[in-house]
């Protein structure tokens, strides 16, 4: 089961790594497609969306160094890496959920995988 997690985890972190993308790098371009946002507002948002994609990206880096810690034979640390990570990308994704209802999609696209693969790392670690 840690497998599978790792395995989630690590799609959730691909899926954030293109979060980072649009939000860091395309925000006033390709992003304002994807997020339906116009000219005026990107240009307005443009820095908050640019900190928000790197700290996507920060969420990435946990969870990939906890997948190689744990295929490196370092279980214990390399799940509580992969669990911060992953773990705070659900929340962040509820976050969005509660606070915004109407991105419910959004929120759910950002948050199952990391979701699921949060709960196949702890069902794997108490078998």
């Amino acid at each position: 089961m840690i497998i599978a997690g790792l395995v989630l985890a690590s799609a959730a972190a691909l899926l954030h790594v293109y979060i980072f993308y649009l939000e860091s790098v395309a925000w006033t371009t390709t992003a304002r497609g994807v997020f339906g946002t116009t000219a005026a507002q990107a240009e307005a948002t443009k820095e908050m969306a640019f900190n928000q994609g790197f700290y996507n990206l920060f969420l990435v880096v946990v969870t990939v160094v906890g997948v190689a810690l744990v295929a490196a034979d370092e279980r214990a640390a390399g799940a509580a890496l992969v669990l911060a990570g992953a773990g705070s990308m659900t929340a962040a994704a509820a976050v969005l959920l509660i606070s915004s209802p109407d991105k419910r999609r959004a929120a759910l696209t950002q948050g199952v995988l990391p979701l699921l693969g949060t709960v196949a790392v702890v069902v794997g670690l108490l078998a």
